[in-house]
């Protein structure tokens, strides 16, 4: 009588620990996603931070009185290279020094010299398509952290994930506010 009882409980423990193994593998797994993901965003955004000097310099030899504008994508441009790893506040500066590049490459389209330079066109359209790389980089990063949530947050799974540490990530993603497309005063 005890040899079925001790069978029965011994393949019931084995399965738990299959599960748990199993469970564990899967969150390793989305976690090494969500971290590949937020290298490929990281990535297209030093493409951006290498881009603004470039375009700060090209515009500031035309529109050397837009000083302004120059220094805040400049200011933006070291917060942003200086942030870490993916928090709120990074996503925000991340947000705001695209937001000033783009103002600052739709003030230096007012300039018909500075529009025909070639320099100007090829930084420009570098940078239109950063963004648009930019973009779906961070599609593919939210999308990973929301399936790697998923699983941190749902059964079995999350008994596994509070006794190793996974903790939830943190969406890339910018404050409603930060949405909306900032007035262009062209002189």
């Amino acid at each position: 009588m005890n040899d079925p009882l001790l069978a029965g409980v011994s393949f019931v423990v084995l399965l738990l620990v299959a599960a748990a193994f199993l469970a564990f593998n899967n969150l390793v797994a989305s976690r090494t996603l969500v971290r590949e993901s937020w290298a490929d965003v990281d990535a297209e955004l030093r493409r951006r931070h290498e881009l603004v000097p470039n375009l700060v310099a090209n515009v500031r030899g035309y529109a050397g009185h837009e000083r302004d504008t120059l220094e805040r994508v400049t200011r933006l441009r070291t917060e942003a290279t200086g942030a870490g790893e993916i928090t709120p506040g990074r996503a925000a500066a991340e947000d705001e020094l695209g937001s000033a590049a783009r103002r600052l490459v739709a003030v230096a389209e007012a300039y018909p010299e500075l529009k025909a330079s070639a320099t100007f066109g090829d930084l420009a359209r570098e940078l239109a398509n950063t963004e648009d790389r930019l973009q779906a980089a961070r599609r593919f990063y939210n999308a990973n952290v929301r399936d790697y949530n998923r699983r941190v947050q749902s059964f079995p799974a999350a008994l596994v994930a509070a006794l190793v540490g996974f903790g939830a990530e943190p969406f890339f993603s910018a404050d409603p506010s930060d949405r909306a497309t900032p007035p262009v005063a062209v002189p």
